[in-house]
């Protein structure tokens, strides 16, 4: 049975009321086998990536994981603060029933005029493909879903130059979500992991040598049981 839940602008007051909500939706969605918001970023990044981490469950860290987790670990603790007017929430639990998400925002700003604006930090400059933009967009739709608005731009926040890149979340991308969300899922389903595309995305991967592309360029298939 699905029901609908939607959940008013969080107050402080209420604010373990709404993460014990959030963690009992999530906890009950993961059972039906929900999709984390991260999955989809690592799916666009590289679908292998995806696959290894999601499907066969490994995790390696290099200098920018462990740079970018850091940099997470200061909005990762749920809190709130009043700036300029503006509330602004942090390590804010989001989830879609209708998609099947679960995830955290970074920080969510809810403004004066009923307006909420999510921001997604990372570490490094902005990179190539649609992977964190994707990420922020699934955010969005959650917080859509979740609060009852609508969310036409979020932004992602770059740690390193201290500057935010503004994300229109138009039709495009949201289309671009809804194939990746499809796509992991058939991937979960058939608990398969993809095979590798050799690119420049593989050199500041933490999983390069788990996944060894170079070798798996040849042939060699580490991930599938060899044929005796």
């Amino acid at each position: 049975m699905q029901c609908s839940i939607v959940v008013a602008i969080p107050n402080g007051r209420y604010r373990g009321f709404y993460e014990c909500v959030g963690s009992l939706l999530m906890s009950l969605m993961e059972a039906n086998q929900a999709i984390s918001i991260s999955a989809l970023q690592h799916y666009i990044y590289c679908p292998r990536q995806c696959g290894l981490i999601h499907v066969a469950q490994v995790w390696s860290e290099n200098l920018h994981t462990q740079k970018g987790r850091r940099e997470h670990d200061r909005v990762d603790v749920p809190e709130y603060e009043l700036k300029a007017g503006v509330r602004i929430e942090r390590a804010l639990p989001v989830w879609s029933e209708k998609l099947g998400l679960t995830g955290k925002c970074d920080v969510v700003e809810f403004h004066a005029d009923g307006s909420v604006y999510p921001v997604e930090y990372k570490h490094g400059p902005r990179k190539k493909g649609l992977h964190d933009d994707i990420q922020l967009c699934a955010q969005a739709i959650c917080l859509e879903e979740m609060l009852d608005v609508s969310i036409a731009e979020g932004a992602i926040y770059h740690v390193k130059s201290r500057r935010r890149r503004k994300v229109a979340l138009d039709d495009g991308l949201r289309l671009k979500l809804i194939e990746t969300v499809q796509s992991v899922r058939a991937m979960n389903a058939s608990q398969t992991v993809p095979k590798p595309e050799f690119g420049k995305h593989c050199e500041q991967c933490s999983l390069q040598d788990i996944c060894m592309p170079d070798v798996q360029k040849v042939g060699l298939n580490l991930f599938d049981p060899l044929e005796v």
